[in-house]
């Protein structure tokens, strides 16, 4: 299994010209992060989880020549925003693109993108097949995958397990029974935003101590904003199991 992080950043610290902020501002290709989104590649199907508004321009750059699947962890627009931009995949692999997400982010689906869901089939229009999931695990090709409830504030999400890697987004609590599903993983992806406390996410230290806690081989963190400082300075402090991911990061799994 091939993983690669097509975004690690948020919608507070998108790089602009009117920010001067080191990070915004940083030569630094590890600093340029756009919002959050990873790539798996496995022996018979190409999924990715969570398709936000950079995600025309994050396929591009990895250069993905085929998709099967989208996971949907919630329906936050920067999480959402471009389910649209399947349609080339539509096109030239002439096929639906299963889209796996729970009843609740089906229906922002809906409502966010009602001319996909019209009964007027315009041509052109993204083609998708609809799977609704829970906490029970489901199946895609041969691959098992594990929902893991988080909350994301008072917000009920989904991380996902895979094997031995695991990846969770803006979690900001993780109930025990979650933690005893993510246990024995060999690769787990966080979210860290920033050093200061946040109502609906990690901190750094508290993603440094849910990573301790979990003990996987390796973890390395994304969602990450500017506030959190610079690539480089904030990796050197952390501990040697712990890696901030960057955009464009590939690793093999299990």
């Amino acid at each position: 299994m091939k993983i690669t992080f097509l975004g690690t950043g948020t919608s507070q610290g998108i790089p602009v010209i009117t920010c001067n902020c080191v990070v915004c501002q940083s030569a630094d290709h590890k600093d340029k992060r756009l919002r959050v989104s990873v790539l798996i590649e496995t022996a018979d199907k190409t999924m990715v989880i969570d398709s936000g508004p950079d995600f025309r321009y994050q396929m591009l750059r990895a250069g993905v020549n085929d998709l099967d699947a989208i996971l949907f962890t919630h329906e936050h627009k920067d999480h959402i925003a471009g389910l649209d931009d399947i349609r080339p995949f539509n096109y030239l692999l002439k096929k639906n693109i299963d889209i796996y997400a729970t009843e609740r982010v089906q229906h922002a689906l809906r409502k966010e993108f009602s001319y996909i869901f019209s009964e007027v089939h315009y041509p052109g229009l993204p083609q998708i097949d609809l799977h609704t999931i829970d906490t029970e695990t489901f199946y895609i090709g041969e691959t098992a995958v594990i929902p893991l409830d988080i909350m994301h504030y008072k917000l009920p999400i989904l991380g996902f397990r895979i094997a031995g890697f695991t990846y969770i987004t803006d979690a900001k609590t993780i109930p025990e029974a979650t933690a005893e599903k993510i246990k024995g993983t060999r690769i787990l992806v966080v979210n860290a935003l920033q050093k200061e406390q946040h109502i609906s996410h990690f901190t750094l230290d508290e993603a440094i101590t849910f990573a301790q806690k979990m003990g996987a081989e390796t973890t390395y963190f994304t969602h990450i904003s500017h506030n959190l400082g610079l690539h480089a300075h904030v990796e050197k402090d952390l501990p040697a199991n712990i890696k901030l991911a960057y955009d464009g990061l590939t690793i093999l799994g299990e």
